[in-house]
């Protein structure tokens, strides 16, 4: 097959080069296996040559790159639009032709050698005075889009570039500010800060934003504020520029709580897994903010946290009794009519109900994914307790139910069974996998005498 021509590569190079940064990643999975001489070679060696740029292109502008998303008019956290990067990083390659290909020539997608930070940092200055000057009709371009997103976006997007060089050294010490804060961390930390303001006075929250926007969990940006700040007071922080930072993630805990309170058991085991993990989550951010601000649990941010503290036990502690409730209603247990006692017995004229028994699971496996989580969380003892209720429900059931098949007062051995399948699946959520599995040997030793009787033989 003959390969494209200029003309629809040409279009073709217009839409990739327009293209978000995860669709052109898609097209070059897509086109990996291409043959060069194909008819989609000319497009696989167009996109994998896209590719490559936009990584030198992040690289050279990593201090900003990750806050250019979307529409880039975030009201909780400082971002431009991400089409202004592109026009920026091009504005770049017309006006500094020569830099951008010196840093082509040495890039290997790592981390640059300290050699190449200074073109780097040449290469933002000039980006920020195109910028401010609209020099070209790409910087135009780049100011324009971020005029749009927010008023004075363009001006914003400049000072977060004046201090690009002290961020993107920032940058790369991350890791060890987040793991290892204190000593030589702490004051390597607060030395960068000093160094931010030392350009502009209001450097500061920029400087956090930058850092904040790369970090998978940008509220972990607390603990090189608290670091900064040698851990200050929630009143000290709540009337500094700096406030927005706890206020965000003090609104995320909020959000999490209602979303943890709002599931729906209906929705099946692993969206009962997401909530865990929510709650997971909440309990990692209460503490980060515990850790990184002196909080006063009579007024301020730290009344609000001690309340998100209490709600979070209180909203878990509700689904983990929902689920001993959603167990009984799976599994039930009733008097039967005409009994000379009043023992209870199971219900086994009916196979199990598909919705009851979805139920369970979903607040099993929400119960079960905060093994690990409730001591800190604060509901241990509520889980213990759940896990205790739960488990003794379920020996007791199992154990009546392998009594009515051993005396033969079951109608039809396959509900039993079902039932039993049942339990094994909750008990294996409660208690374990190998806690499971053993109520599935002794369900199939009671109900298939014969193939246990044989093996035992053999």
């Amino acid at each position: 097959m003959a390969a494209l021509s200029e003309r629809k590569i040409l279009i073709v190079r217009t839409l990739v080069e327009a293209a978000p940064d995860r669709v052109v990643g898609t097209l070059q999975q897509a086109l990996a296996g291409t043959a060069a001489e194909s008819a989609l070679g000319g497009v696989r060696r167009l996109v994998e040559t896209e590719v490559f740029d936009r990584n030198l292109r992040n690289c050279v502008l990593s201090p900003i790159a990750p806050m250019c998303v979307g529409a880039g008019d975030s009201k909780r956290a400082l971002t431009f639009p991400s089409r202004a990067l592109g026009l920026l990083w091009r504005g770049l390659c017309a006006v500094e032709a020569e830099a951008v290909g010196e840093a082509r020539d040495n890039f290997t997608g790592e981390a640059p050698p300290p050699m190449l930070l200074g073109g780097y940092d040449h290469l933002t200055a000039v980006a920020a005075a195109g910028l401010r000057e609209r020099s070209t009709p790409q910087f135009a371009g780049a100011a324009e889009a971020c005029e749009q997103a927010r008023p004075g976006g363009a001006e914003q997007l400049a000072q977060c570039l004046d201090i690009a060089p002290i961020a993107r050294r920032a940058i790369y010490r991350l890791p060890e500010w987040i793991s290892h804060a204190g000593g030589d961390t702490t004051a390597a930390a607060r030395l960068a800060y000093k160094d931010a303001v030392a350009i502009a006075e209001d450097a500061g929250p920029r400087f956090f934003e930058m850092l904040a926007a790369q970090m998978a969990e940008p509220w972990m940006v607390l603990r090189v504020i608290s670091a900064v700040m040698d851990k200050p007071t929630d009143r000290y922080m709540h009337d500094s520029e700096l406030a927005s930072f706890g206020e965000n993630l003090l609104s995320d805990v909020d959000q999490s709580l209602h979303d943890i309170a709002s599931l729906n058991p209906d929705d099946g085991p692993e969206a009962g897994r997401a909530a865990a993990r929510i709650a997971e989550l909440v309990v990692q951010q209460v503490l980060e903010m515990e850790n990184s601000i002196e909080l006063n649990r009579e007024q301020g941010w730290g009344v609000r946290v001690h309340k998100q503290r209490v709600g979070l036990a209180s909203v878990v502690e509700g689904r983990f009794r929902e689920g001993e409730k959603a167990v009984a209603e799976a599994l039930v247990m009733h008097v039967p009519r005409g009994a000379r006692n009043r023992r209870q017995s199971p219900r086994l004229d009916t196979p199990p109900e598909a919705r009851p028994v979805n139920r369970a699971m979903t607040l099993l496996s929400f119960c079960d994914e905060l093994r690990t989580t409730a001591n800190y969380g604060g509901f241990s003892s509520t889980r213990a307790k759940t896990v205790e209720k739960v488990s003794e429900y379920i020996a007791n059931y199992v154990e009546e139910v392998l009594d009515h098949v051993r005396t033969g007062d079951v109608e039809d051995l396959e509900i039993a069974e079902a039932f039993l399948g049942v339990a094994a699946d909750f008990n294996g959520l409660v208690l374990g996998d190998k806690a499971g599995e053993l109520i599935r040997r002794r369900a199939h030793a009671a109900l298939h005498p014969e193939h246990h009787h044989a093996g035992s033989d053999g």
